[in-house]
């Protein structure tokens, strides 16, 4: 990988990690979905009039907005706005692995390796860890929905997954922008039921960190990340791009440790060395493995 793409990756899975932060101190003034919702109009407009929609099946963009996007952010939002720090919340999240390799069992018939099943136990294993510490910065509703959040994250991989089967010269921009769109209408609908007062008021009242947390959220996390991500991935294999995303919860935790002062006690740490050594063995270990026996038989 070149010197540029190389530093290029490392400033996204760094503004992907600090991200968390950013969400903490935009909810510190909007209610969840209110910030959710505020996400995906900017993220949808004015972009739809631009950029052509994905020539994909409608029901499978409608299910991707509804997963990928909508879901998986309004659990997000709302389990930090419970209680779930920010690092946390950038650990837990990385369980959409096992999820999405769950759901391609369940859904497509998949068979999972010894080498993704053993890397499930010890990602699984840190998010116990983290569950035997609640209190604090961590409670237990909070913890179940970034767990939920995770779940969405594997679904809306698995309609990933279909669109590609369907076409493979998608967008990944245009997916984002119409993705958007479609998770717009549930998460308005939602907000304007369960919490309409905190919802109105969180625009009315919209102070410069939420407007900067809202401007960090949507130009940088989400449009220029994922954008340059995709270029990244249409340059390299994703076997040399997509093991950058196992520093994102260690920017996570960096950015909530500067930005909001949360503490790095040792559970914490141990916690997430479980998570990622999980992601690193269902990531490397075959590949490992492989290299290991061509050694043995020389």
């Amino acid at each position: 990988m070149q010197l540029r793409h190389l530093l290029l990756a490392l400033t996204i899975v760094m503004i992907w990690g600090v991200n968390f932060a950013i969400i903490k101190l935009g909810l510190l003034q909007m209610s969840p979905l209110a910030l959710g919702v505020a996400r995906f109009a900017l993220a949808a407009f004015p972009w739809v009039f631009f950029i052509k929609r994905p020539d994909v099946p409608f029901r499978l963009l409608a299910a991707y907005g509804l997963l990928m996007f909508a879901m998986q952010f309004g659990f997000l939002f709302t389990g930090m706005k419970l209680g779930m720090s920010a690092g946390l919340s950038s650990l837990v999240l990385q369980l959409h692995v096992f999820f999405t390799i769950g759901l391609s069992v369940i859904l497509l018939g998949e068979r999972p390796t010894a080498w993704q099943m053993g890397g499930a136990v010890l990602a699984f294993g840190g998010v116990g860890l983290v569950a035997a510490n609640v209190g604090g910065d961590v409670t237990l509703a909070g913890l179940m929905l970034l767990i939920a959040a995770a779940a969405s994250w594997g679904g809306g991989n698995i309609v990933s997954k279909r669109i590609s089967q369907k076409s493979s010269t998608v967008n990944v921009l245009g997916l984002v922008v119409w993705g958007s769109l479609f998770a717009l209408p549930p998460l308005a609908v939602v907000a304007m039921v369960l919490d309409p007062e905190n919802f109105v008021s969180s625009f009315t009242g919209l102070d410069w960190v939420s407007a900067g947390a809202i401007a960090y959220i949507v130009y940088l996390s989400t449009l220029f990340c994922f954008a340059a991500w995709s270029r990244l991935l249409g340059l390299y294999p994703v076997s040399t791009v997509a093991p950058f995303t196992l520093l994102v919860p260690v920017f996570g935790f960096l950015g909530s440790a500067v930005l909001l002062g949360e503490p790095l006690q040792g559970w914490k740490l141990a916690a997430s060395s479980l998570v990622i050594a999980g992601l690193c063995v269902n990531l490397f270990g075959p590949r490992l493995f492989a290299m290991r026996r061509v050694n043995l038989g020389r």
